[in-house]
Protein backbone atom coordinates (compact mmCIF):
# COMPACT_ATOMS: atom_id res chain seq x y z
CA UNK A 1 0.00 0.00 0.00
CA UNK A 2 0.89 3.84 -0.65
CA UNK A 3 2.67 5.34 1.82
CA UNK A 4 0.22 8.31 1.75
CA UNK A 5 -2.77 6.45 2.06
CA UNK A 6 -1.20 4.07 4.65
CA UNK A 7 -0.74 7.78 6.45
CA UNK A 8 -4.32 8.60 5.82
CA UNK A 9 -5.27 5.72 7.29
CA UNK A 10 -3.54 5.79 9.96
CA UNK A 11 -4.99 9.17 10.67
CA UNK A 12 -8.41 8.32 10.55
CA UNK A 13 -7.62 5.37 13.33
CA UNK A 14 -5.90 7.50 15.39
CA UNK A 15 -9.30 10.31 15.51
CA UNK A 16 -11.69 6.95 15.80
CA UNK A 17 -9.35 5.67 18.49
CA UNK A 18 -9.30 9.34 20.56
CA UNK A 19 -13.19 9.45 20.18
CA UNK A 20 -14.29 5.99 21.09
CA UNK A 21 -11.52 6.59 24.53
CA UNK A 22 -13.00 9.79 24.86
CA UNK A 23 -16.92 7.76 24.91
CA UNK A 24 -15.70 5.10 27.30
CA UNK A 25 -14.15 7.18 29.53
CA UNK A 26 -17.58 9.33 29.76
CA UNK A 27 -19.74 6.09 29.73
CA UNK A 28 -17.68 5.12 32.96
CA UNK A 29 -18.43 8.09 34.71
CA UNK A 30 -21.86 8.01 33.83
CA UNK A 31 -22.37 4.19 35.09
CA UNK A 32 -20.45 5.92 38.69
CA UNK A 33 -23.01 8.59 38.81
CA UNK A 34 -25.75 6.32 38.48
CA UNK A 35 -24.46 3.86 40.66
CA UNK A 36 -24.31 7.26 43.12
CA UNK A 37 -27.72 7.77 42.41
CA UNK A 38 -28.97 3.89 43.30
CA UNK A 39 -31.08 5.43 46.46
CA UNK A 40 -34.21 5.12 44.69
CA UNK A 41 -37.10 3.45 46.48
CA UNK A 42 -40.00 3.66 43.25
CA UNK A 43 -40.21 0.42 41.98
CA UNK A 44 -40.68 2.10 39.00
CA UNK A 45 -37.44 4.07 39.62
CA UNK A 46 -35.52 0.92 40.52
CA UNK A 47 -36.40 -0.56 37.31
CA UNK A 48 -35.37 2.84 35.50
CA UNK A 49 -31.81 3.02 37.08
CA UNK A 50 -31.10 -0.75 36.47
CA UNK A 51 -32.04 -0.30 32.94
CA UNK A 52 -29.72 2.83 32.99
CA UNK A 53 -27.24 0.94 34.22
CA UNK A 54 -27.68 -1.91 31.69
CA UNK A 55 -27.36 0.24 28.58
CA UNK A 56 -24.21 1.91 29.69
CA UNK A 57 -22.66 -1.19 30.53
CA UNK A 58 -23.71 -2.71 26.77
CA UNK A 59 -22.59 0.55 25.45
CA UNK A 60 -19.69 0.40 27.30
CA UNK A 61 -18.53 -2.79 26.31
CA UNK A 62 -19.46 -2.37 22.64
CA UNK A 63 -17.12 0.61 22.43
CA UNK A 64 -14.34 -1.09 24.20
CA UNK A 65 -14.67 -4.39 21.17
CA UNK A 66 -14.40 -2.02 18.90
CA UNK A 67 -11.39 0.43 20.45
CA UNK A 68 -9.82 -3.06 20.22
CA UNK A 69 -10.53 -3.43 16.15
CA UNK A 70 -9.10 -0.21 15.34
CA UNK A 71 -5.97 -0.64 18.18
CA UNK A 72 -5.45 -4.11 15.92
CA UNK A 73 -5.63 -2.17 12.85
CA UNK A 74 -2.64 0.70 13.87
CA UNK A 75 -0.67 -2.28 15.00
CA UNK A 76 -1.19 -3.62 11.86
CA UNK A 77 -0.10 -0.24 10.18
CA UNK A 78 3.45 -0.50 12.23
CA UNK A 79 4.12 -4.08 11.64
CA UNK A 80 3.18 -3.47 7.82
CA UNK A 81 0.39 -6.18 7.65
CA UNK A 82 -2.75 -3.33 7.35
CA UNK A 83 -4.83 -3.88 4.68
CA UNK A 84 -3.88 -7.79 4.18
CA UNK A 85 -6.49 -10.33 4.81
CA UNK A 86 -5.54 -12.03 7.86
CA UNK A 87 -7.32 -14.89 6.69
CA UNK A 88 -6.46 -15.77 2.91
CA UNK A 89 -3.36 -13.11 2.99
CA UNK A 90 -4.82 -10.46 -0.06
CA UNK A 91 -5.07 -7.48 -0.72
CA UNK A 92 -8.39 -5.86 1.21
CA UNK A 93 -10.03 -3.61 -1.44
CA UNK A 94 -9.59 -0.07 -0.82
CA UNK A 95 -13.20 0.38 -1.06
CA UNK A 96 -13.64 -1.55 1.90
CA UNK A 97 -11.10 0.04 3.78
CA UNK A 98 -12.91 3.61 2.85
CA UNK A 99 -16.08 1.98 4.54
CA UNK A 100 -14.14 -0.17 7.38
CA UNK A 101 -10.30 1.05 7.95
CA UNK A 102 -10.31 -1.39 10.67
CA UNK A 103 -11.75 -4.52 8.38
CA UNK A 104 -9.65 -7.79 9.47
CA UNK A 105 -10.42 -10.08 5.98
CA UNK A 106 -11.62 -9.46 2.80
CA UNK A 107 -15.15 -9.27 1.73
CA UNK A 108 -14.70 -13.02 0.28
CA UNK A 109 -13.03 -14.43 3.93
CA UNK A 110 -15.54 -11.92 5.81
CA UNK A 111 -18.99 -13.19 3.84
CA UNK A 112 -17.52 -16.98 4.05
CA UNK A 113 -17.16 -16.54 7.72
CA UNK A 114 -20.59 -14.95 8.55
CA UNK A 115 -22.16 -17.85 6.73
CA UNK A 116 -19.78 -20.06 8.94
CA UNK A 117 -17.80 -21.67 5.88
CA UNK A 118 -14.66 -21.16 7.11
CA UNK A 119 -15.15 -22.56 10.53
CA UNK A 120 -16.33 -26.07 8.41
CA UNK A 121 -13.22 -25.47 6.56
CA UNK A 122 -11.21 -25.68 9.42
CA UNK A 123 -12.91 -28.54 10.87
CA UNK A 124 -12.51 -30.25 7.69
CA UNK A 125 -8.61 -30.00 7.76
Amino acid sequence: MEKQKLEYYRKVLETRRLNLRESVARTEEDGRAAQMTDSAQDIVDRAASSYQKEFLFARSNNDRQFLQMVEHALSNISEGTYGECELCGHAINERRLEAVPWARHCIACQEKLERGELEQQAQES
